[in-house]
């Protein structure tokens, strides 16, 4: 797209879920030179309601007449991960810019059939790893380009809680649906923390695991282990268990002159442990949490820089996810 910093960008969503309501969706209502314009939802009711408590003027119960409608200029697809590449493909084929909910899709597979449709067109097409535009996780980074502990030797992370009352009723949840998400809660949450180890310490070059379901709630894995080698040589471990007594969202980054040690879930401080100094470092999160993630869409569509999530990045994710569960 030109660079033309008074063009009004009228985007349509596709999927008005909870993601939507204060995460993302105004976001988009907020960042200047965007404008949220159209809807779409399967039960016309509620997407009705939706668009009514949020203000926007047009409303769709069938994505092609979204996708297709000649005032909309870019889609933002936030539906289950199953569907994304069926509607991906679509709004590739229509030529505009889309941003697709993380994962990018249940698959590698998908993924990268999504990535080529978009590149083949060389349209711009941005995945909602929000984190890699976060204030809080930037911090982390310019320690870590600032040397602050030193030279880089490896990360690991436990992310751990009990199953919720949902998981323990049976009732059907597509986060644990194992036809729309093999590694259950792994790929919804996982895959956050996993995209933005890539963003502070490089691309991944190997990465193996273990995974199984320990508590027989659901279709999908509960626990999972991992460990992967970034290209700079770090070393990364995880583990990944919904099924513990306690909650726990911790990650330490090993230097040869110290440590840095944050949540990826939780606002807690950030923790700098060096030989110059201990810092505890709060940084809160803007009231919709893809804010400058969206801020930072409209930057790259007039030029003025290159967004942190594109295709390519979120692709890469989605390998590091299939090799840890072993599907590829």
């Amino acid at each position: 797209m030109t660079n033309n910093n008074s063009k009004i960008i009228r985007w349509g969503i596709i999927g008005c879920g909870d993601v939507t309501e204060v995460k993302s969706g105004p976001a988009y209502q907020k960042t200047k030179g965007f404008e949220f314009s159209a809807v779409m939802r399967r039960d016309a009711v509620k997407c009705a309601d939706y668009a009514k408590r949020h203000g926007v003027s047009k409303q769709y119960s069938d994505a092609d007449s979204l996708i297709n409608d000649s005032q909309i200029d870019a889609i933002y697809i936030a539906t289950p991960p199953d569907s994304h590449k069926l509607y991906a493909l679509k709004v590739a084929l229509a030529g505009k810019p889309c941003c697709i909910e993380k994962p990018m899709a249940p698959s590698y597979k998908d993924s990268l059939s999504i990535y080529n449709a978009f590149k083949e067109k060389e349209i711009p097409l941005f995945i909602a790893y929000y984190r890699r535009s976060l204030p809080r996780f930037n911090q982390i980074k310019k320690w870590l380009d600032a040397n602050e502990i030193g030279e880089i030797r490896h990360i690991n992370w436990q992310l751990s809680k009990p199953p919720s009352a949902l998981d323990l009723s049976g009732v059907y949840n597509w986060r644990t649906d194992s036809n729309v998400a093999k590694g259950g809660y792994f790929d919804d949450l996982a895959s956050h923390g996993l995209d933005l180890f890539v963003h502070l310490l490089g691309k991944v070059k190997e990465a193996s695991g273990f995974s199984s379901n320990q508590q027989g709630l659901y279709s999908a894995k509960d626990a999972i282990t991992a460990c992967w080698i970034h290209e700079s040589g770090v070393t990364g471990t995880g583990n990944w268990n919904f099924g513990c007594e306690d909650r726990q969202d911790k990650v330490e980054i090993f230097g040869s002159t110290g440590k840095i040690v944050f949540s990826v879930f939780d606002e807690k401080p950030l923790l700098l442990y060096n030989k110059k100094e201990q810092t505890e470092f709060l940084i809160k999160h803007p009231e919709n949490i893809q804010l400058y993630h969206v801020e930072n869409i409209r930057e790259h569509l007039l030029g003025n820089k290159i967004h942190p999530s594109l295709g390519e990045s979120g692709l890469h994710t989605s390998w590091i996810m299939d090799r840890i569960i072993g599907t590829i």
